[in-house]
């Protein structure tokens, strides 16, 4: 297990300092579309430099390295046990090299591990597969944008929502709006709809773990993805909330079967650093 744990110490270090390709180009295409000496361009302008320099460097590239988000597929026989110590170490570890900031906070003392680690942190989900390959997805989802998600029981009064798929886009824009500009857009936004609050919100993460480019298998939600990215660049809340034809860069709609009585949907919002990658061992 000691090579797999350096194997996750290195995974650590590329998320934390280099954004995905896919994210990066939809940043800069956003920067060229943005009016000429306008504050979203600049603000766009300093994120691409500070892009640039956490990779060159090989340091954060948000002083806020988030909560670490595993999404695992496991091989059948493979212990989990023991795959989440060495987890436990590898995030030990890669909080004092890279270094991350210690974020794991105690509830009851409010007192900082120090090292990333705790009752629950960092968050790990296991899905046992009959493939012989391991595949550990990581996500460093920063706070800021993780206060701005929302969740609604539908169907609600207030937004005119009802159960169905334009229920869902009043409830996604709503989030976008209430959002503004606190959780550092442009935001890549996950959306999850099922039978419970636990699953949807999880669901929902599991979105911002797709490319920006890929095609949702199910033609109806990929129009809706698309409905909904025009209308939230509309709202004009722009790069850093400065304004501009930018505030999403993509959206992404997972779905579960529902209960005939419930109907969720989560929003999860992450900020212009969709910090995301994979180890296959």
């Amino acid at each position: 297990m000691l090579k797999l744990r350096d194997g996750i110490v290195e995974l650590y270090r590329k998320v934390a300092t280099s954004l995905p390709p896919d994210v990066e180009a939809a940043l800069k295409a956003a920067y060229v579309a943005e009016k000429k000496g306008s504050n979203a361009k600049q603000a766009l302008e300093v994120i691409l430099e500070n892009i640039r320099l956490a990779r060159e460097t090989a340091r954060p590239i948000c002083q806020d390295t988030g909560v670490p988000l595993f999404f695992i597929k496991t091989p059948a026989g493979l212990s989990q046990l023991e795959l989440e110590n060495t987890i436990m170490d590898a995030t030990r570890i890669a909080t004092e090299k890279i270094p991350l900031r210690p974020n794991a906070v105690d509830i009851l003392t409010d007192k900082n591990s120090g090292d990333n680690t705790g009752i629950g942190f960092p968050v790990i989900y296991f899905k046992e597969t009959l493939s012989n390959t391991l595949t550990i997805d990581l996500m460093l989802k920063g706070s800021g944008c993780e206060n701005m998600g929302q969740t609604y029981k539908l169907p609600m009064e207030e937004l005119k929502a009802d159960r169905d798929l334009d229920g869902v886009r009043k409830c996604v824009l709503d989030t976008v709006y209430k959002a503004q500009g606190k959780g550092c857009p442009p935001y890549t936004l996950g959306i999850g709809i099922g039978a419970s609050k636990d699953q949807v919100t999880r669901l929902a993460k599991e979105q911002l773990m797709r490319r920006l480019t890929d095609v949702n298998e199910a033609g109806v939600l990929l129009k809706l993805e698309k409905r909904l990215l025009k209308e939230i660049n509309e709202l004009g809340i722009g790069p850093l909330g400065l304004g501009g034809k930018t505030t999403a860069l993509g959206v992404k709609i997972g779905v579960n079967h529902r209960h005939p009585a419930s109907y969720f949907v989560d929003v999860s919002l992450s900020c212009w650093a969709d910090r995301r990658g994979r180890l296959i061992w």
